[in-house]
């Protein structure tokens, strides 16, 4: 009898056994929790952007460095990014930053979450070294967030996923805006939504990652959560989408293929979090590298293959 998609879904990603690899007392100064980092491979090492929340409870962005994307990281000993004097849209901090490579423009851009007295924003931020930045402002007023873009323009257009929430409506569901210069945005158009019912992403959905293009479609990977009694537990999921019109998803997998069940996953400042923002492949592997946040406490790390992967998602993902 061939396995079931459960046994399936839950050998797709392997953690790391020297999770977690960031903690607090790793840091260089003094903070409450590390969470949440976007991901690139930058030469010959993969950075690792931050979400650092002081003991204030504000947040803000620093580099970690590790040549091999798995020990030895090196910390930066100041932030890279941080609310300062003129930025009240960042006054309460900055969040969850996710990082895309962009050929055209020589650099990587960082979408980031920007919180101030208006509400949670998104904005965007280039940089070429990740010791300098250069901000581009906000792009999205609040509420909005979980946002990350495409490596490249698709049909001349950057494509921007982010997460907006109205009092009409309250929803939490994925949406895209397009944009020819990073700056002025569409309307948002609809992607993905929260599933009704007792479903394990019926409370809210986010992007996680920037969405991996493949030759089957963008690879999207997403956090789902679900309202319990205990509070709301957070899970990965799996979508793809069209190469060509990142607004349809092919193939939706039902089932969660990474959520909390580990110590550090289960025990923190927001217990049952697994909230993933960064993704690498290393050149000429099939190995993908998943960076989360655990538990708002730590930064943990699983890996997959691949092919495994969009094999999983075009046998059991279903047509949205």
């Amino acid at each position: 009898m061939p396995p079931s998609s459960s046994a399936i879904s839950n050998g797709l990603f392997r953690r790391y056994p020297g999770n977690p690899l960031l903690s607090p007392n790793r840091w260089p100064y003094m903070i409450n929790a590390v969470m949440n980092a976007g991901a690139a491979l930058v030469d010959d090492a993969t950075v690792l952007l931050c979400r650092v929340e002081d003991r204030r409870g504000l947040s803000h962005l620093t580099v970690a460095r590790s040549s091999d994307g798995f020990s030895n990281w090196v910390v930066d000993e100041e932030p890279l990014l941080e609310s300062g004097p003129g930025l009240l849209h960042e006054s309460w901090g900055v969040e969850d930053p996710r990082l895309t490579r962009v050929d055209e423009l020589d650099a990587w851009v960082i979408a980031y979450t920007s919180f101030g007295p208006g509400g949670p924003g998104l904005s965007l931020a280039t940089t070429r070294d990740f010791r300098t930045v250069e901000r581009l402002g906000m792009v999205r007023a609040p509420e909005d967030k979980n946002g990350a873009l495409l490596s490249r323009r698709v049909g001349g257009d950057y494509i921007l996923f982010h997460r907006p929430v109205t009092h009409l409506t309250a929803r939490a569901d994925i949406w895209l805006s397009r944009s020819k210069d990073l700056h002025s945005w569409s309307a948002p158009e609809p992607v993905m939504s929260a599933r009704p019912g007792g479903w394990w992403d019926s409370a809210r959905i986010g992007i996680g990652p920037p969405p991996m293009e493949t030759s089957e479609g963008w690879l999207l990977i997403y956090h789902g959560v679900r309202q319990t009694v205990a509070g709301a537990l957070y899970r990965a999921g799996l979508a793809l989408l069209d190469l060509d019109d990142p607004s349809r998803v092919l193939k939706r997998c039902a089932e969660w293929v990474l959520g909390p069940s580990e110590p550090y996953e289960l025990v923190g400042d927001v217990p049952g979090v697994v909230f993933p923002c960064g993704l690498t492949r290393p050149p000429g592997s099939d190995e993908i590298r998943l960076y989360y946040g655990a538990a708002d406490t730590t930064i943990a790390l699983a890996t997959a293959s691949l092919p495994e992967l969009l094999a999983f998602i075009l046998e059991h993902g279903e047509a949205e």
